[in-house]
């Protein structure tokens, strides 16, 4: 009889591609404010200019000011709870994001609606691992 291989796939690979694409969200906002600030011929270091440049660099703040929560609290969440509902859960912030950036570009109010969808998984993956990795300290583990 022949020997059938059964190939599992690590569930954390999934918790990388989600990674990947934050980090390419990210990157997007990156990008845009820097081509904003050839366009708005606006001189580094200096972030004055006008108000639609000015929305580009805050979109690009603000996503990198969420990715320093997002990414280490869904590694954290992945660990201590779960791979899988890491990635299912965290997959919900690159897209928003991306989505909170473009908004954002029109009109600081269009920015709310994904802002809002991107923040929960944040709050999940602190607390959740928080909570989980306490949970295990009390199984001795």
């Amino acid at each position: 009889m022949g020997e059938t291989r059964h190939t599992m796939r690590d569930p954390y690979t999934y918790v990388v591609i989600v990674s990947a694409l934050a980090l390419l969200a990210y990157y997007f906002t990156l990008l845009k404010a820097g081509l904003a600030r050839v366009r708005f011929k606006v001189p580094a270091p200096s972030h004055e200019g006008p108000e639609e440049y000015v929305r580009h660099v805050r979109a690009h703040h603000n996503t990198l000011e969420h990715l320093v929560l997002f990414l280490p609290g869904l590694w954290l969440f992945a660990y201590v709870v779960s791979p899988i509902w890491a990635a299912a859960i965290g997959i919900i912030w690159p897209p928003m994001r991306v989505l909170y950036a473009l908004g954002y570009y029109r009109a600081a109010e269009k920015r709310l609606i994904p802002l809002y969808i991107s923040m929960p998984p944040i709050y999940i993956f602190v607390l959740g691992a928080l909570i989980g990795g306490l949970v295990r300290l009390g199984k001795g583990g």
